[in-house]
């Protein structure tokens, strides 16, 4: 890394090009580093009340399923989430606003010279997503005073520095393939690292129903003395209907029943989701009074969206962004193409990462009614070559684009008008195309 000015910095700018000169030090897991730095700003997470979520996939949608029933309520709440889509500073944000540039500036520049000292120190520089955690801790606890923030694990959940959080209560979605060279091949391995993150007396709602992972859960929840809240056993969505919006559903629990909810995100997966977040509101209301009803939550859940997860845009032809990028995402992609568009055929658009294997990656996508499939190389630094897709795909006669541009202009020719282009693959490709789109 570059020696560093020791000055103040004085633009925002200046602060983006100082939190990037982290990212070469890439993913470094433990969190020493990230609590030394807390320390040095006089500890700022043990002032504020928190949420932490975990999981492989929904991690996101379950944020968002959250925070929209607090906003109702009134109350100031913070995510802390990534990867971000349009900008970077969505992923500290106020009630779905993002960190503005003043407030990043200055909670950057109150981070600034303990991170340098720890640089320099025996334990290394810190990553880019260590100093963001301790930024966002900052500015949650001195400059937003809010509410209650919720923490998104980055990666895995034992070494994840958001770890360093204490919560009120925790949620591990579920456990799937993804990031296997760092957190294990096995779904149980997977499912030790994600149970790091439950604590002494925190407890913790999943909707996994894998036994093997269940049973880690258990043990590390009984290690920890405090409760599992599991799907299927304590709570459950039950009278589920799709419609062309997204879900109707209720939700019962051993302590709390709420009829003829709606959610207006795509995919069955999405109740599971709300569900573990109904869950954690109830443990919240009884538990530490949490100033959330009913109402609150029926509103709040029907105004919930999440850019780029079966994010459906009425264009010509219509188009579907969705950031799966492992065998489960894609499964559930797959189970809500089939349940929300009977009959159509599909055009896809896949950009992934180098580390993926197209061949598991894709295989859900089979069973669809494919009328094209491309294969696209975009602007990320891990992305894969369009080629190297391509010769792995299970999926027949696939073409190879050096850029989706190229591949979504082709389709635009061919597709008919009842057709779907669906953009899969990767949350940073979805990014690009989003962002492409929107302007």
């Amino acid at each position: 890394m570059n020696e560093r000015n020791a000055m103040t910095m004085q633009t925002y700018e200046q602060a983006r090009q100082w939190i990037s000169e982290f990212t070469a030090y890439g993913m470094r897991p433990g969190l020493d580093r990230v609590r030394m730095m807390l320390e040095g700003i006089g500890n700022p997470e043990r002032r504020l009340k928190s949420i932490h979520v975990g999981g492989t996939n929904g991690k996101g949608s379950t944020v968002t399923f959250l925070k929209e029933p607090m906003k109702e309520a009134g109350l100031v709440c913070g995510t802390f989430t990534s990867p971000y889509v349009h900008e970077f500073r969505e992923r500290i944000a106020i009630n779905g606003d993002p960190i503005s540039e003043q407030d990043f500036l200055e909670s950057a520049n109150a981070v600034r010279p303990i991170a340098e000292n720890i640089a320099k120190s025996a334990f290394g520089s810190p990553t880019e997503f260590e100093v963001l955690t301790v930024i966002a801790a900052h500015y949650f606890a001195s400059k937003a005073f809010a509410d209650l923030v919720i923490w998104e694990v980055g990666l895995g959940g034992r070494l994840d520095s958001t770890n360093a959080v204490h919560p009120m209560v925790s949620i591990i979605t579920n456990v799937g393939h993804d990031h296997q060279a760092i957190l294990g091949e096995t779904i149980e391995e997977i499912a030790r690292e994600k149970a790091g993150i439950i604590k002494s007396g925190v407890p913790v709602v999943t909707c996994e129903t894998n036994p093997e992972a269940l049973s880690i859960f258990e043990e590390a929840a009984t290690d920890a003395r405090t409760r599992l809240y599991q799907m299927h056993r304590d709570f459950e969505v039950i009278n589920a209907q799709s419609n062309a919006h997204g879900w109707n559903f209720s939700f019962q629990s051993n302590l709390n029943h709420i009829s003829d909810l709606e959610i207006t995100m795509l995919g069955a997966h999405q109740t599971k989701n709300a569900a573990a977040a109904l869950m954690a509101f109830r443990y919240l209301v009884m538990y530490y009074a949490l100033p959330v009803d009913e109402e609150h939550i029926r509103t709040g859940l029907k105004k919930a969206t999440w850019i780029g997860r079966l994010d459906y845009r009425k264009t010509k032809p219509p188009l579907l962004l969705d950031g799966a990028h492992n065998k489960e995402g894609m499964e559930s992609l797959a189970e809500a193409l089939e349940e929300h568009f009977t009959g159509r055929r599909f055009h896809f658009i896949v950009g992934m990462t180098k580390e993926k294997d197209p061949a598991l990656l894709l295989d859900p996508l089979k069973r669809l009614s494919i009328a094209s499939a491309s294969m696209v190389t975009f602007d990320f630094y891990r992305a894969a070559k369009a080629e190297d897709i391509t010769e792995k795909s299970p999926i027949p006669e696939t073409n190879a684009y050096s850029s989706w541009n190229e591949a979504w202009e082709t389709i635009k020719q061919k597709a008919d008008t009842d057709d779907i282009v669906v953009f899969a693959g990767s949350l940073y490709f979805i990014s690009e195309v989003a962002n492409f789109i929107n302007s």
